[in-house]
Protein backbone atom coordinates (compact mmCIF):
# COMPACT_ATOMS: atom_id res chain seq x y z
CA UNK A 1 0.00 0.00 0.00
CA UNK A 2 2.73 2.45 0.97
CA UNK A 3 4.65 1.40 -2.13
CA UNK A 4 1.68 2.31 -4.37
CA UNK A 5 1.29 5.70 -2.64
CA UNK A 6 4.97 6.46 -3.12
CA UNK A 7 4.62 5.52 -6.81
CA UNK A 8 1.65 7.81 -7.29
CA UNK A 9 3.48 10.65 -5.51
CA UNK A 10 6.53 10.17 -7.74
CA UNK A 11 4.40 10.23 -10.88
CA UNK A 12 2.60 13.39 -9.72
CA UNK A 13 5.93 15.05 -9.00
CA UNK A 14 7.23 14.07 -12.41
CA UNK A 15 4.06 15.38 -14.04
CA UNK A 16 4.37 18.64 -12.12
CA UNK A 17 7.97 19.05 -13.20
CA UNK A 18 6.99 18.32 -16.79
CA UNK A 19 4.14 20.83 -16.74
CA UNK A 20 6.41 23.43 -15.16
CA UNK A 21 8.97 22.81 -17.89
CA UNK A 22 6.29 23.20 -20.55
CA UNK A 23 5.02 26.40 -18.93
CA UNK A 24 8.53 27.86 -18.67
CA UNK A 25 9.19 26.91 -22.30
CA UNK A 26 6.00 28.62 -23.43
CA UNK A 27 6.83 31.74 -21.45
CA UNK A 28 10.39 31.73 -22.78
CA UNK A 29 9.24 31.21 -26.37
CA UNK A 30 6.65 33.94 -25.96
CA UNK A 31 9.26 36.28 -24.51
CA UNK A 32 11.67 35.54 -27.35
CA UNK A 33 8.86 36.12 -29.80
CA UNK A 34 7.94 39.42 -28.20
CA UNK A 35 11.55 40.57 -28.26
CA UNK A 36 11.91 39.50 -31.90
CA UNK A 37 8.75 41.28 -32.98
CA UNK A 38 9.61 44.40 -31.00
CA UNK A 39 13.16 44.62 -32.35
CA UNK A 40 12.77 43.50 -35.96
CA UNK A 41 9.14 43.92 -37.01
CA UNK A 42 8.18 47.22 -35.41
CA UNK A 43 9.59 50.42 -36.87
CA UNK A 44 11.50 52.72 -34.50
CA UNK A 45 8.60 55.14 -34.34
CA UNK A 46 6.24 52.32 -33.33
CA UNK A 47 8.72 51.15 -30.71
CA UNK A 48 8.89 54.65 -29.24
CA UNK A 49 5.10 54.94 -29.02
CA UNK A 50 4.99 51.68 -27.03
CA UNK A 51 7.81 52.86 -24.75
CA UNK A 52 5.97 56.13 -24.16
CA UNK A 53 3.02 54.13 -22.81
CA UNK A 54 4.99 51.28 -21.23
CA UNK A 55 8.43 52.59 -20.19
CA UNK A 56 9.65 49.16 -19.05
CA UNK A 57 9.58 48.07 -22.70
CA UNK A 58 12.72 50.12 -23.27
CA UNK A 59 14.59 47.09 -21.90
CA UNK A 60 13.71 45.28 -25.15
CA UNK A 61 15.55 47.79 -27.33
CA UNK A 62 18.68 46.62 -29.12
CA UNK A 63 21.58 47.47 -26.79
CA UNK A 64 23.61 50.50 -27.77
CA UNK A 65 27.21 49.85 -28.86
CA UNK A 66 29.66 49.22 -25.98
CA UNK A 67 30.48 52.49 -24.29
CA UNK A 68 27.94 54.33 -26.43
CA UNK A 69 30.62 55.17 -29.00
CA UNK A 70 31.63 54.27 -32.54
CA UNK A 71 33.99 51.29 -32.88
CA UNK A 72 37.63 52.29 -32.87
CA UNK A 73 39.63 52.28 -36.07
CA UNK A 74 42.09 49.50 -36.86
CA UNK A 75 45.65 50.81 -37.46
CA UNK A 76 46.59 50.97 -41.14
CA UNK A 77 50.12 50.01 -42.19
CA UNK A 78 51.93 52.84 -43.91
CA UNK A 79 49.33 55.46 -43.03
CA UNK A 80 50.67 58.93 -42.19
CA UNK A 81 50.83 59.91 -38.55
CA UNK A 82 47.79 61.76 -37.33
CA UNK A 83 49.95 64.11 -35.31
CA UNK A 84 51.72 65.23 -38.48
CA UNK A 85 48.41 66.88 -39.39
CA UNK A 86 48.85 69.22 -36.44
CA UNK A 87 51.79 70.92 -38.10
CA UNK A 88 51.08 74.13 -39.97
CA UNK A 89 49.10 72.95 -42.98
CA UNK A 90 49.73 74.25 -46.46
CA UNK A 91 46.27 74.45 -47.96
CA UNK A 92 46.21 73.91 -51.73
CA UNK A 93 43.28 75.06 -53.80
CA UNK A 94 40.33 72.79 -53.06
CA UNK A 95 39.61 70.11 -55.64
CA UNK A 96 36.39 68.83 -54.12
CA UNK A 97 33.46 70.97 -53.09
CA UNK A 98 30.16 69.74 -51.81
CA UNK A 99 28.11 72.86 -52.26
CA UNK A 100 27.76 75.47 -54.98
CA UNK A 101 28.76 79.04 -54.36
CA UNK A 102 26.07 81.69 -54.35
CA UNK A 103 23.67 81.28 -57.23
CA UNK A 104 19.99 81.61 -57.96
CA UNK A 105 18.83 78.22 -59.21
CA UNK A 106 15.80 77.78 -61.39
CA UNK A 107 12.85 76.12 -59.73
CA UNK A 108 12.73 72.46 -60.71
CA UNK A 109 9.66 70.75 -62.08
CA UNK A 110 9.19 68.90 -58.82
CA UNK A 111 9.07 72.09 -56.79
CA UNK A 112 5.41 72.78 -56.13
CA UNK A 113 5.65 75.01 -53.07
CA UNK A 114 6.27 78.72 -53.44
CA UNK A 115 6.54 81.14 -50.58
CA UNK A 116 6.44 84.83 -51.36
CA UNK A 117 8.90 86.71 -49.19
CA UNK A 118 7.05 89.37 -47.27
CA UNK A 119 8.58 92.30 -45.48
CA UNK A 120 10.21 90.75 -42.45
CA UNK A 121 10.28 92.52 -39.12
CA UNK A 122 13.46 94.43 -38.47
CA UNK A 123 15.62 93.17 -35.61
CA UNK A 124 15.61 95.21 -32.46
CA UNK A 125 19.01 96.14 -31.10
CA UNK A 126 20.78 98.48 -28.78
CA UNK A 127 22.44 101.36 -30.62
CA UNK A 128 25.90 100.92 -29.13
CA UNK A 129 27.96 98.16 -30.78
CA UNK A 130 30.25 96.06 -28.65
CA UNK A 131 32.85 93.38 -29.43
CA UNK A 132 32.59 89.67 -28.77
CA UNK A 133 32.80 88.51 -25.14
CA UNK A 134 36.29 88.91 -23.71
CA UNK A 135 36.26 85.32 -22.47
CA UNK A 136 35.92 83.93 -26.00
CA UNK A 137 38.63 81.40 -26.95
CA UNK A 138 40.71 81.86 -30.11
CA UNK A 139 38.25 79.82 -32.17
CA UNK A 140 35.78 82.71 -31.87
CA UNK A 141 38.07 85.28 -33.47
CA UNK A 142 36.07 86.72 -36.36
CA UNK A 143 36.89 85.73 -39.94
CA UNK A 144 34.73 88.48 -41.42
CA UNK A 145 35.38 92.01 -42.57
CA UNK A 146 32.88 93.68 -40.23
CA UNK A 147 33.69 92.68 -36.66
CA UNK A 148 31.48 95.11 -34.72
CA UNK A 149 27.91 94.04 -34.00
CA UNK A 150 25.17 95.39 -31.73
CA UNK A 151 25.36 94.19 -28.15
CA UNK A 152 21.78 92.91 -28.23
CA UNK A 153 19.62 91.72 -31.13
CA UNK A 154 16.25 90.00 -31.27
CA UNK A 155 14.42 88.92 -34.42
CA UNK A 156 10.65 88.71 -34.03
CA UNK A 157 7.96 87.12 -36.18
CA UNK A 158 8.95 83.44 -35.98
CA UNK A 159 6.30 80.75 -35.51
CA UNK A 160 7.45 77.98 -33.19
CA UNK A 161 6.86 74.44 -34.50
CA UNK A 162 7.00 71.23 -32.47
CA UNK A 163 8.61 68.52 -34.55
CA UNK A 164 6.96 65.26 -35.45
CA UNK A 165 8.92 61.99 -35.34
CA UNK A 166 12.43 62.32 -36.80
CA UNK A 167 11.49 65.73 -38.20
CA UNK A 168 13.91 68.13 -36.56
CA UNK A 169 15.35 69.39 -39.86
CA UNK A 170 12.06 70.19 -41.64
CA UNK A 171 10.58 71.67 -38.45
CA UNK A 172 13.50 74.07 -37.99
CA UNK A 173 13.51 75.02 -41.64
CA UNK A 174 9.79 75.78 -41.41
CA UNK A 175 10.47 77.95 -38.34
CA UNK A 176 13.23 79.86 -40.13
CA UNK A 177 11.03 80.34 -43.21
CA UNK A 178 8.16 81.56 -41.05
CA UNK A 179 10.21 84.72 -40.49
CA UNK A 180 9.59 85.49 -44.17
CA UNK A 181 5.90 84.59 -44.11
CA UNK A 182 6.03 80.83 -44.65
CA UNK A 183 2.93 79.20 -43.20
CA UNK A 184 2.91 75.73 -44.77
CA UNK A 185 4.53 73.98 -41.81
CA UNK A 186 6.96 71.09 -41.56
CA UNK A 187 5.06 68.34 -43.38
CA UNK A 188 5.37 69.95 -46.81
CA UNK A 189 9.12 70.19 -46.32
CA UNK A 190 9.43 66.65 -44.93
CA UNK A 191 7.55 65.20 -47.91
CA UNK A 192 10.28 66.58 -50.15
CA UNK A 193 13.35 66.03 -47.97
CA UNK A 194 12.58 62.77 -46.15
CA UNK A 195 9.71 60.84 -47.73
CA UNK A 196 10.31 57.90 -45.38
CA UNK A 197 9.18 58.68 -41.84
CA UNK A 198 12.07 56.72 -40.30
CA UNK A 199 14.79 58.60 -42.16
CA UNK A 200 16.87 60.03 -39.34
CA UNK A 201 18.91 62.56 -41.26
CA UNK A 202 18.22 65.61 -43.37
CA UNK A 203 21.45 67.32 -44.35
CA UNK A 204 22.05 71.08 -44.43
CA UNK A 205 22.60 70.77 -48.19
CA UNK A 206 19.15 69.21 -48.65
CA UNK A 207 17.55 71.95 -46.57
CA UNK A 208 19.31 74.68 -48.55
CA UNK A 209 18.26 73.08 -51.84
CA UNK A 210 14.62 73.12 -50.73
CA UNK A 211 14.75 76.83 -49.91
CA UNK A 212 16.49 77.76 -53.15
CA UNK A 213 14.31 75.59 -55.38
CA UNK A 214 10.89 75.89 -53.76
CA UNK A 215 10.75 79.41 -52.32
CA UNK A 216 11.67 82.97 -53.21
CA UNK A 217 13.90 83.16 -50.15
CA UNK A 218 17.55 82.14 -50.57
CA UNK A 219 19.77 80.01 -48.34
CA UNK A 220 23.38 78.91 -48.06
CA UNK A 221 25.17 76.52 -45.71
CA UNK A 222 28.75 76.65 -44.59
CA UNK A 223 31.01 74.92 -42.08
CA UNK A 224 33.58 76.75 -39.96
CA UNK A 225 31.27 79.29 -38.36
CA UNK A 226 31.89 81.09 -35.09
CA UNK A 227 29.90 83.02 -32.50
CA UNK A 228 30.65 86.39 -34.05
CA UNK A 229 29.41 85.28 -37.47
CA UNK A 230 26.14 84.08 -35.94
CA UNK A 231 25.69 87.42 -34.20
CA UNK A 232 26.42 89.41 -37.36
CA UNK A 233 23.92 87.37 -39.37
CA UNK A 234 21.18 87.95 -36.81
CA UNK A 235 22.06 91.65 -36.65
CA UNK A 236 21.71 91.80 -40.45
CA UNK A 237 18.15 90.45 -40.23
CA UNK A 238 19.02 86.93 -41.45
CA UNK A 239 17.62 83.85 -39.63
CA UNK A 240 20.19 81.17 -38.82
CA UNK A 241 19.79 77.42 -38.19
CA UNK A 242 22.68 75.61 -36.51
CA UNK A 243 23.37 71.87 -36.43
CA UNK A 244 24.30 70.70 -32.95
CA UNK A 245 24.78 67.69 -30.70
CA UNK A 246 22.00 67.08 -28.22
CA UNK A 247 21.43 64.71 -25.29
CA UNK A 248 17.84 65.11 -24.04
CA UNK A 249 16.81 63.41 -20.83
CA UNK A 250 16.26 59.70 -21.34
CA UNK A 251 18.11 59.59 -24.68
CA UNK A 252 21.63 59.03 -25.96
CA UNK A 253 23.43 61.71 -27.95
CA UNK A 254 21.54 62.89 -31.04
CA UNK A 255 22.10 65.31 -33.88
CA UNK A 256 19.75 68.28 -33.65
CA UNK A 257 18.92 71.54 -35.42
CA UNK A 258 18.10 74.77 -33.59
CA UNK A 259 16.90 78.14 -34.89
CA UNK A 260 18.53 81.27 -33.46
CA UNK A 261 16.24 84.19 -32.65
CA UNK A 262 18.27 86.51 -30.37
CA UNK A 263 21.53 87.13 -28.52
CA UNK A 264 22.80 89.37 -25.75
CA UNK A 265 26.45 90.13 -25.06
CA UNK A 266 25.95 91.31 -21.50
CA UNK A 267 24.76 87.86 -20.41
CA UNK A 268 26.61 85.95 -23.14
CA UNK A 269 23.37 84.27 -24.17
CA UNK A 270 21.61 83.07 -27.32
CA UNK A 271 17.87 82.50 -27.49
CA UNK A 272 16.78 79.64 -29.74
CA UNK A 273 13.57 78.09 -30.95
CA UNK A 274 13.91 74.37 -30.34
CA UNK A 275 11.53 71.99 -32.12
CA UNK A 276 11.96 69.40 -29.34
CA UNK A 277 12.28 71.46 -26.16
CA UNK A 278 10.01 74.38 -27.03
CA UNK A 279 10.18 78.14 -27.37
CA UNK A 280 10.96 79.12 -23.77
CA UNK A 281 9.27 81.46 -21.35
CA UNK A 282 6.82 83.84 -23.05
CA UNK A 283 7.96 82.39 -26.40
CA UNK A 284 11.22 84.30 -26.08
CA UNK A 285 13.24 81.20 -26.90
CA UNK A 286 15.26 78.61 -25.00
CA UNK A 287 18.49 80.04 -23.63
CA UNK A 288 22.04 78.79 -24.17
CA UNK A 289 25.24 80.54 -23.24
CA UNK A 290 27.72 81.32 -25.99
CA UNK A 291 29.96 78.56 -24.64
CA UNK A 292 27.15 76.00 -24.42
CA UNK A 293 26.12 76.67 -27.99
CA UNK A 294 29.68 76.45 -29.25
CA UNK A 295 30.31 73.20 -27.36
CA UNK A 296 27.14 71.67 -28.82
CA UNK A 297 27.94 73.06 -32.27
CA UNK A 298 31.48 71.64 -32.39
CA UNK A 299 30.50 68.02 -33.29
CA UNK A 300 29.12 69.29 -36.61
CA UNK A 301 32.15 71.38 -37.57
CA UNK A 302 30.14 74.50 -36.66
CA UNK A 303 27.90 74.16 -39.71
CA UNK A 304 25.10 76.64 -40.15
CA UNK A 305 22.33 77.54 -42.58
CA UNK A 306 21.48 81.18 -43.21
CA UNK A 307 18.29 82.35 -44.93
CA UNK A 308 18.21 85.72 -46.69
CA UNK A 309 16.44 87.76 -49.34
CA UNK A 310 18.10 88.17 -52.75
CA UNK A 311 18.77 91.84 -52.11
CA UNK A 312 20.73 90.91 -48.96
CA UNK A 313 23.34 88.86 -50.82
CA UNK A 314 25.96 91.60 -50.84
CA UNK A 315 25.64 92.06 -47.08
CA UNK A 316 25.84 88.32 -46.56
CA UNK A 317 29.04 88.08 -48.59
CA UNK A 318 30.66 90.79 -46.49
CA UNK A 319 29.67 89.05 -43.28
CA UNK A 320 30.90 85.64 -44.38
CA UNK A 321 34.31 86.91 -45.49
CA UNK A 322 36.58 83.87 -45.80
CA UNK A 323 33.53 81.61 -45.45
CA UNK A 324 31.96 82.93 -48.64
CA UNK A 325 33.07 79.88 -50.67
CA UNK A 326 32.82 76.22 -49.64
CA UNK A 327 36.59 75.85 -50.03
CA UNK A 328 37.30 78.91 -47.93
CA UNK A 329 34.91 77.70 -45.23
CA UNK A 330 36.60 74.30 -45.21
CA UNK A 331 40.00 75.95 -44.78
CA UNK A 332 38.74 78.03 -41.85
CA UNK A 333 37.12 74.95 -40.28
CA UNK A 334 40.33 72.97 -40.74
CA UNK A 335 42.41 75.61 -39.00
CA UNK A 336 39.96 75.79 -36.11
CA UNK A 337 39.94 72.01 -35.73
CA UNK A 338 43.72 71.85 -35.90
CA UNK A 339 43.98 74.48 -33.17
CA UNK A 340 41.56 72.55 -30.94
CA UNK A 341 43.35 69.25 -31.52
CA UNK A 342 46.67 70.87 -30.62
CA UNK A 343 45.12 72.16 -27.40
CA UNK A 344 43.64 68.76 -26.53
CA UNK A 345 44.83 65.73 -28.46
CA UNK A 346 41.99 63.68 -26.92
CA UNK A 347 39.35 65.91 -28.51
CA UNK A 348 37.70 63.43 -30.86
CA UNK A 349 35.40 66.04 -32.37
CA UNK A 350 38.38 68.20 -33.36
CA UNK A 351 39.97 65.28 -35.21
CA UNK A 352 36.64 64.39 -36.83
CA UNK A 353 36.24 67.99 -37.99
CA UNK A 354 39.75 67.93 -39.43
CA UNK A 355 38.73 64.86 -41.42
CA UNK A 356 35.53 66.48 -42.64
CA UNK A 357 37.35 69.62 -43.76
CA UNK A 358 40.17 67.72 -45.47
CA UNK A 359 37.65 65.55 -47.31
CA UNK A 360 35.91 68.64 -48.69
CA UNK A 361 39.30 70.03 -49.72
CA UNK A 362 40.02 66.91 -51.77
CA UNK A 363 42.65 65.36 -49.49
CA UNK A 364 41.17 61.93 -48.74
CA UNK A 365 44.30 60.21 -47.41
CA UNK A 366 44.89 62.89 -44.78
CA UNK A 367 41.16 63.01 -44.07
CA UNK A 368 41.11 59.26 -43.48
CA UNK A 369 44.02 59.60 -41.06
CA UNK A 370 42.17 62.29 -39.11
CA UNK A 371 39.02 60.15 -38.99
CA UNK A 372 41.11 57.20 -37.80
CA UNK A 373 42.44 59.28 -34.92
CA UNK A 374 38.95 60.55 -34.03
CA UNK A 375 37.67 56.97 -33.84
CA UNK A 376 40.78 55.69 -32.06
CA UNK A 377 40.16 58.05 -29.13
CA UNK A 378 36.99 56.08 -28.50
CA UNK A 379 34.59 58.85 -27.48
CA UNK A 380 32.66 59.63 -30.68
CA UNK A 381 28.92 59.11 -30.11
CA UNK A 382 27.64 55.99 -31.84
CA UNK A 383 25.07 57.96 -33.83
CA UNK A 384 27.76 60.19 -35.37
CA UNK A 385 27.59 58.41 -38.74
CA UNK A 386 23.83 58.78 -38.93
CA UNK A 387 24.39 62.42 -39.83
CA UNK A 388 27.88 62.88 -41.28
CA UNK A 389 29.36 60.88 -44.14
CA UNK A 390 32.79 62.42 -44.54
CA UNK A 391 34.45 59.23 -43.20
CA UNK A 392 32.68 57.11 -45.82
CA UNK A 393 33.85 59.37 -48.63
CA UNK A 394 37.40 59.76 -47.32
CA UNK A 395 37.93 56.04 -46.81
CA UNK A 396 36.39 55.28 -50.20
CA UNK A 397 38.54 57.80 -52.06
CA UNK A 398 41.61 56.58 -50.17
CA UNK A 399 40.89 53.05 -51.41
CA UNK A 400 40.02 51.70 -47.96
CA UNK A 401 36.88 49.78 -48.83
CA UNK A 402 37.03 47.60 -45.72
CA UNK A 403 36.70 50.70 -43.58
CA UNK A 404 33.73 51.96 -45.59
CA UNK A 405 32.07 48.57 -45.22
CA UNK A 406 32.76 48.57 -41.49
CA UNK A 407 30.95 51.89 -41.07
CA UNK A 408 28.09 50.69 -43.27
CA UNK A 409 27.75 47.59 -41.11
CA UNK A 410 27.73 49.73 -37.96
CA UNK A 411 24.93 51.86 -39.39
CA UNK A 412 22.94 48.83 -40.51
CA UNK A 413 23.05 47.43 -36.99
CA UNK A 414 22.36 50.55 -34.95
CA UNK A 415 19.21 51.96 -36.52
CA UNK A 416 20.54 53.80 -39.56
CA UNK A 417 19.28 51.26 -42.08
CA UNK A 418 16.57 53.84 -42.80
CA UNK A 419 19.17 56.47 -43.72
CA UNK A 420 19.54 56.45 -47.51
CA UNK A 421 23.22 57.39 -47.42
CA UNK A 422 23.99 54.12 -45.63
CA UNK A 423 22.68 52.18 -48.62
CA UNK A 424 24.41 54.50 -51.08
CA UNK A 425 27.81 53.75 -49.57
CA UNK A 426 26.97 50.05 -49.41
CA UNK A 427 26.35 50.26 -53.13
CA UNK A 428 29.61 52.08 -53.76
CA UNK A 429 31.59 49.37 -51.99
CA UNK A 430 29.79 46.58 -53.83
CA UNK A 431 30.21 48.29 -57.18
CA UNK A 432 33.92 48.83 -56.59
CA UNK A 433 34.29 45.16 -55.69
CA UNK A 434 32.49 44.02 -58.84
CA UNK A 435 29.19 42.98 -57.26
CA UNK A 436 27.03 44.94 -59.67
CA UNK A 437 23.77 43.25 -58.72
CA UNK A 438 24.42 43.93 -55.06
CA UNK A 439 25.23 47.54 -55.88
CA UNK A 440 22.04 47.83 -57.93
CA UNK A 441 20.00 46.49 -55.01
CA UNK A 442 21.67 48.91 -52.58
CA UNK A 443 21.11 51.97 -54.78
CA UNK A 444 17.50 50.89 -55.31
CA UNK A 445 17.00 50.61 -51.54
CA UNK A 446 18.44 54.10 -51.10
CA UNK A 447 15.91 55.43 -53.62
CA UNK A 448 13.08 53.58 -51.93
CA UNK A 449 13.93 55.48 -48.76
CA UNK A 450 14.28 58.80 -50.59
CA UNK A 451 13.17 58.97 -54.21
CA UNK A 452 14.75 62.43 -54.50
CA UNK A 453 18.27 61.17 -53.69
CA UNK A 454 20.04 62.18 -56.90
CA UNK A 455 23.45 60.67 -56.08
CA UNK A 456 21.89 57.22 -55.76
CA UNK A 457 19.85 57.75 -58.92
CA UNK A 458 22.92 58.76 -60.88
CA UNK A 459 24.94 55.82 -59.53
CA UNK A 460 22.15 53.39 -60.45
CA UNK A 461 21.85 54.82 -63.96
CA UNK A 462 25.61 54.52 -64.47
CA UNK A 463 25.70 50.77 -63.75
Amino acid sequence: MQHRQRGRTGRRLLLAVFLLFVLVSIVAATSVGIVYVFRTVLLPGQQQRIIDQLPFMRALMVPTPPGGTLPTAVPVDGAPSAFDLLAELALPEATVTKEPEFRTPETTATSTVVVVATASPAPTSTPTPSPSPTAAPPLLVTQVTESSVPATVRLTGFSHITQTWNNCGPANLAMALSYFGWNRGQIVIADRLKPHREDKNVSPQEMVAFVNEATEVKAVTRMGGNINVLKQLLAADMPVVVETGFTPEGYDWLGHYQTLVAYDDASGTFWLYDSFLGDGQNSAGMTESYKELDDNWRPFNRSFIVLYLPEQEGTLRRILGDLVTPAGAAEVALETARFEAQADRRNAFAWFNMGTSLAVLGRPTEAATAFDQARRIGTLPWRMTWYQFGPFEAYFRAGRLDDVQALVSVNMGNGARFVEETWFWQGRVMQQRGDLQGARNAYTQALQLNRFYEEARAALAAL
